[in-house]
């Protein structure tokens, strides 16, 4: 359990060198220095085995909460409180000392956190064994790659059996290979019931792995909840911000329904629906049934062959399937103002059965967008097949005995 309560985080910024002893001087007629809040008035709760991200632009304050809860940071004010042995990962280089081996960092980190080093020196293998990083566990830390470095360090801090489990960024260094490892290990550890708050970029990895998501913004927490909203939100500030740099601007909200929106305004998605094989509006398809997508659109603006598209998402956010008329070498000739536009995409839909979120969009031939519709509609596949995954691919299976 992880309990965090009005934490603020004051810095005094100086011009100079010299003015931070002016200052202190018993007889300062004045302040020299200006206040800069990292962090003002966080609050919240991580229960435990609940997955928590933080997200956020950088310099918004993330990893200064991270120290914070961690005890490397004081707060200015407000207070942390934990229940259980806290392991963390932050920043590449903190808490390995250079000069040792990784044997011995991790014998040396064990204890710290509590666990004896006979303890230690039986998980020793399974470290190991995680990190991959063979006889360079014998070799000074100094003599690492960044990567070696990431993966000793995840790999201690998963295997001293912690209750709360701390990642910052410090994961993005690792291959593909290896984040693919961790990404197993967060859910193994999550059926542990093992309270885990990790800040991470990747916002994919945010709604598979999180059951809340806090977005930071300039010290303070902009909002809490669902990682798909969650998410949404902080994209929708990354485009405003974009739009007030001089980049399109996002467009607002019309009748359909989509959780964000954004485009230059030249053309105005007016609908998206799913239709069954009769042309009936579908919110539940069969598995392996013909379904269309219908999209929608008025020109505003002329425009000359844009380019209408579709991306399918499983209720973790992963793209499972996405075309456009370019991609399926569709061309839609010139179109003038006030032109109406229809396009469909009909497939057969052979998706596991579970619930999938479609997008909608027109964009310019180079990708930037005219008007997109994130999550534009939602719909799940029925279905009494049993797959992995999330696509079925119907394989046929041949044996012979030998």
């Amino acid at each position: 359990m992880l309990l965090v309560q009005n934490i603020s985080k004051r810095y005094k910024l100086y011009p100079r060198p010299i003015d931070r002893l002016r200052e202190s001087l018993p007889f300062a007629s004045r302040q020299f220095h200006t206040d800069f809040w990292a962090l003002r008035n966080v609050s919240f709760s991580v229960e435990r085995g609940e997955i928590v991200s933080l997200i956020g632009p950088n310099g918004c304050g993330k990893s200064t909460l991270l120290q914070i809860i961690c005890g490397i940071l004081q707060p200015t004010s407000g207070r942390v409180v934990t229940r259980g042995r806290v392991a963390a990962l932050l920043e590449l280089g903190t808490g390995f000392n250079p000069e040792f081996t990784g044997r011995e960092n991790v014998l040396v980190n064990g204890e710290l956190l509590g666990v004896p080093r006979a303890d230690m020196q039986r998980k020793l293998p399974a470290v190991q064994q995680f990190a991959e990083i063979g006889a360079f566990l014998d070799r000074p830390v100094k003599e690492y790659s960044s990567g070696m470095y990431v993966r000793l360090a995840f790999a201690t801090a998963i295997h001293v059996d912690p209750e709360i489990l701390i990642v910052d960024e410090a994961l993005a260094v690792g291959d593909a290979v290896f984040a693919n490892r961790c990404v197993r290990k967060f859910e193994e550890l999550r059926r542990r019931q093992v309270t885990i708050l990790f800040v991470s970029h990747d916002l994919g990895l945010v709604k598979q792995l999180s059951h809340r998501a806090i977005f930071l913004q300039k010290g303070e927490v902009q909002a809490v909840g669902e990682p798909r909203h969650v998410v949404d939100r902080y994209v929708a500030t990354v485009l405003a911000r974009q739009a007030a740099d001089g980049a399109p601007a996002a467009m607002p909200n019309s009748h359909t329904a989509a959780t964000l929106r954004h485009g230059d305004g030249s053309v105005e998605i007016t609908a998206a629906a799913l239709l069954d094989a009769t042309g009936a509006p579908a919110q539940i398809v069969a598995a392996g049934a013909q379904v269309t997508v219908r999209i929608e659109a008025v020109m505003c603006q002329d425009r000359n062959d844009p380019m209408v598209g579709i991306l399918i998402r499983n209720r973790i956010g992963m793209e499972v399937y996405g075309t456009n008329t370019q991609i399926e070498h569709v061309s839609l000739g010139h179109l003038a103002a006030g032109d109406r536009l229809s396009v469909d995409f009909t497939f057969a839909c052979w998706l596991t059965p579970q619930q999938y979120t479609l997008s909608a969009a027109v964009q310019h031939a180079d990708g930037s967008s005219c008007d997109w519709l994130e999550d534009a509609l939602s719909f799940d596949v029925a279905g009494d097949r049993i797959a992995a995954g999330v696509v079925d691919l119907r394989a046929a299976v041949q044996w012979t005995r030998r």
